[in-house]
């Protein structure tokens, strides 16, 4: 009860407070909206007619956007395209091309924003994706690491490994349901070696666990599910969800979609909106807020001892993230998480109040006034004056235990990158680099500090997979990836990484090394065909005495219906 009760303060507060002190920007019809899924094509779209100067308010360091602000984005680079053209400026027929695949996926969107039709039954897509692993691969993001990453925590192994399932989506006035739902096969994985046990145990402060084998796994699973309320573009929704919070392609550190939708509870500004008065300066702002429970987390340490498998009750979790657009080159976010309860912290109403403000007391304790297991990040990203079409730097950070990266950044994690929307030549080519690192000697309290914490022992997971970035808990990475553009929705793009494992966490270290090429093609009207073919060669002593390699290889096809029943006028 006492959950409830305070989960029923929290949003009543922010809900009626913070609408009360915010203006429309821009105004606009109100509609519940379903969320694009991180995964579509649209949004490295969008990306690109932002990077290109078409779109100006897009938050692209807060994600998923919905439908209707994709349509919305729309709009206003449909603006930017006429401006340009009646300026005798003519706009790239890339540019062009982007725009019109756009305006096709979400006509009905831009109808709505018209003030048409608003109640509508979709079947958003059906797809099935067979891949295939030859050579062990990383499964472990958590201690070493993982081949396949920011893949909704669907699991993999080696051998062949398949994931059918569909997308639908039921919208009326205020209201929106979506179901992602699929049936996973992954193959079965031999016990850990007694070896890598020990030294998991160690790490981690937890008793070693018996040898068992990773069973086959066969199973339905709902990725994102949710319901959703939309009042005054706050869209209030419960269920299974993903978020990614950072400017970066290669992963968030604070949040991804690295492991499975979790479910919460989210309230969420859906549209850009400007504060009052002098506030008014830092232009377009968004909120994304969320209050959710993990599971797999196997041991807690408490006072009174160290609770194993299983942990009763689960904890929760949940953040908060503000992001700002002063200009239409600038952008910048804080955000902050917070695990919280669990056995020995009972959730109440003064330990909620008290993890979102106590930085000193009993921070790192055991005790009953524990403020929780709380990270905080800062990201931004600009486009580089005299450049702009040409150049864009961005930035993701985040600290533990800190109230912010700013105010502590040889304590901060980081994962600054570089965005060239055009390769000079080269038109439709862009470029993409990325590195991360999680190992810097100051901010290290001890080996594997990042995304671990003295109570909730399994860590920054959620059913065992990394909720950041895949650098994991002390090493650092470099990705890059070069996309050529055929067309809106045919690409094809060839990619980089490179990761290292400390050997100050794991002895004798670790690297991790891969090249792929990912290619997409719209076959059909309704209809897109996926490859994806990466090399990977990895060396952790502790796995296997020598380097490992490993060929993943997979095909997905997709058939987008777009099935819709007979659909009214609703105001």
């Amino acid at each position: 009860m006492r959950v409830k009760r305070l989960l029923v303060i929290v949003i009543t507060v922010v809900g009626a407070v913070i609408p009360a002190l915010t203006q429309e920007y821009p105004r606009y019809r109100v509609a519940a909206s379903i969320f694009q899924p991180l995964d579509s094509w649209v949004y490295p779209v969008l990306e690109q007619l932002s990077a290109l100067g078409y779109v100006t308010t897009a938050m692209t360091g807060m994600k998923p956007w919905t439908r209707i602000e994709c349509a919305r984005l729309v709009e206003e680079a449909s603006d930017a395209l006429q401006k340009s053209i009646l300026e005798d400026h003519r706009p790239s027929d890339l540019a062009v091309r982007l725009h019109a695949a756009l305006e096709r996926e979400f006509d009905f969107e831009l109808e709505v924003l018209g003030g048409g039709r608003t109640r509508s039954l979709r079947v958003e897509s059906v797809y099935t994706r067979v891949m295939s692993i030859s050579g062990r691969p990383l499964t472990d993001g958590y201690h070493f690491g993982e081949t396949i990453v920011n893949d909704f925590g669907r699991p993999f192994a080696q051998g062949a490994n398949l994931t059918t399932g569909f997308s639908a989506a039921v919208q009326e006035g205020h209201f929106a349901i979506y179901v992602r739902g699929e049936y996973q096969h992954a193959p079965g994985v031999p016990a850990l070696s007694e070896a890598v046990r020990t030294l998991i145990s160690k790490v981690d402060q937890t008793p070693i666990q018996p040898a068992a084998p990773f069973p086959e796994t066969n199973r339905f699973q709902l990725l994102d599910a949710y319901l959703a309320l939309n009042f005054k573009n706050w869209q209030f929704s419960f269920g299974k969800q993903s978020l990614w919070w950072g400017p970066g392609l290669g992963g968030s550190l604070i949040f991804s979609n690295n492991a499975e939708p979790i479910p919460m509870m989210r309230l969420t500004r859906v549209v850009p909106f400007k504060l009052p008065a002098l506030l008014g300066w830092l232009g377009p702002a968004r909120v994304d807020s969320f209050f959710g429970r993990l599971s797999g987390h196997r041991f807690i340490e408490t006072q009174s001892g160290l609770f194993g498998r299983p942990v009763d009750p689960q904890p929760f979790l949940y953040g908060l993230k503000i992001s700002f657009k002063p200009t239409a080159n600038l952008e910048f976010g804080f955000s902050g998480t917070t695990i919280y309860g669990g056995p020995g912290l009972p959730m109440t109403f003064a330990g909620f109040f008290r993890s979102l403000t106590d930085y000193g007391g009993e921070q790192g304790t055991l005790g009953p006034k524990d403020p929780g297991d709380r990270r905080s990040g800062f990201d931004f990203s600009y486009r580089i004056p005299g450049l702009r079409n040409r150049l864009i730097l961005y930035a993701d950070s985040f600290a533990e235990d800190e109230i912010s990266p700013i105010r502590f950044p040889h304590r901060s994690a980081m994962n600054p990158g570089i965005y060239v929307p055009r390769v000079p030549g080269i038109p439709k080519l862009d470029l993409r680099v990325e590195g991360a690192y999680t190992d810097l000697p100051d901010g290290l309290l001890f080996p594997g500090f990042y995304y671990f914490n003295v109570r909730y022992l399994s860590g920054y997971t959620y059913k065992g997979r990394l909720i950041g970035h895949w650098i994991g808990r002390q090493g650092h990475g470099v990705q890059a990836w070069t996309t050529y553009w055929f067309s809106p929705q045919n690409t094809l793009q060839l990619g980089w990484r490179h990761g290292k494992v400390s050997g100050d966490f794991i002895p004798g270290g670790g690297t991790v090394n891969d090249i792929s090429l990912h290619a997409s093609f719209r076959i059909r009207p309704q209809m897109n065909l996926s490859t994806f073919l990466q090399y990977e060669r990895w060396a952790f002593p502790v796995l296997s005495p020598g380097a490992r390699s490993n060929l993943t290889s997979s095909l997905q096809l997709t058939f987008h219906p777009r099935l819709w029943n007979k659909q009214v006028d609703h105001d």
